[in-house]
């Protein structure tokens, strides 16, 4: 295998896992229904995330910017 290939294979890994961080995030259905009805204010209110949410924030995060960078290797790989 070339290094694009192990490049374009871990690209869709990672995409997948950050599919499914994502989606394993809880929801924040509660807070979009406050803005709605005037609530607003505790809508953009700092709120520091515990446990599983703090988790699956940092992993999103992680694997979102581990996307990117593999994405800009390929991209810079295909040019050269």
């Amino acid at each position: 295998m070339t290094v694009e290939q192990i490049l374009i294979v871990a690209l869709i890994v990672v995409g997948i896992l950050l599919i499914v961080t994502v989606m394993m995030q809880p929801s924040k259905q509660q807070d979009a229904l406050s803005a709605l009805s005037g609530g607003a204010g505790d809508l953009f209110a700092e709120r520091k995330s515990r446990g599983f949410e703090a988790v699956m924030r940092r992993a999103t995060a992680i694997l979102g910017g581990l996307w990117f960078i593999i994405g800009f290797a390929l991209m810079y790989l295909s040019a050269h």
